[in-house]
C-alpha cells in the first residue's frame, strides 16, 4: 500500500484483543474512539464469514483487554477513506505489528467488481497471515523478510 492515502483523513486509535483465536470462531474485544465492542466471527470461507458485533461499556472492554485477552494486543490507527463510491478502511499497525498497513473495503458479494484506488498495494484477502487474530500469534515484527513480500 502506498502513502498517498494519508492526506485524505484523520485516524481513530484502536486497541483490540482476542478471547478466542480458534480458526472456526474468534471472539474479539475492541476499543475505538471511546467506545467498546465485543465481536464474534465464524470460519472464513473465501473472503466471507459470519460476524456479530455488540457495543459494550468502554470500561468493561478496557478491563477485558488489560486482564483477559491474549497477548500481544493489536494496536492500530484506522483511517476511513472515500474512493469513488466506496469507503476504504486503512489500518496502520503499531506495537508488535508496527510497519504493517492494510486496506480493506466491504463488498456486497465476493464477485462484486470495484475500482482499486492507485494507493492500494497487493491483494492479501486470502492470506491468513494478515488476519488480525493471526497477528496476535505471529506479529509482523517476527516475520522473516521474505514473508513481508508474500507469495509471488
Amino acid at each position: 500500500i502506498g502513502d498517498n492515502w494519508r492526506h485524505f483523513t484523520q485516524g481513530t486509535a484502536y486497541r483490540q484483543g482476542y478471547l478466542s483465536t480458534d480458526k472456526d470462531r474468534t471472539v474479539r474485544v475492541r476499543t475505538a474512539g471511546g467506545r467498546g465492542f465485543l465481536t464474534v466471527k465464524g470460519l472464513t470461507t473465501g473472503v466471507s464469514r459470519l460476524e456479530f458485533e455488540y457495543e459494550i461499556p468502554f470500561a468493561d472492554a478496557d478491563q477485558i483487554l488489560n486482564e483477559l485477552c491474549e497477548r500481544p494486543l493489536i494496536e492500530k490507527t484506522r483511517y476511513s477513506i472515500r474512493a469513488g463510491p466506496r469507503i476504504w478502511e486503512v489500518d496502520e499497525f503499531h506495537g508488535d505489528n508496527a510497519g504493517l498497513v492494510v486496506a480493506e473495503v466491504e463488498l456486497s458479494s465476493e464477485e462484486e467488481v470495484f475500482d482499486r484506488p492507485e494507493w492500494i498495494g497487493r491483494e492479501v484477502s486470502n492470506d491468513p497471515r494478515f488476519f488480525n487474530a493471526n497477528l496476535v500469534r505471529h506479529p509482523y515484527s517476527m516475520w522473516h523478510e521474505s514473508e513481508h513480500r508474500g507469495p509471488e
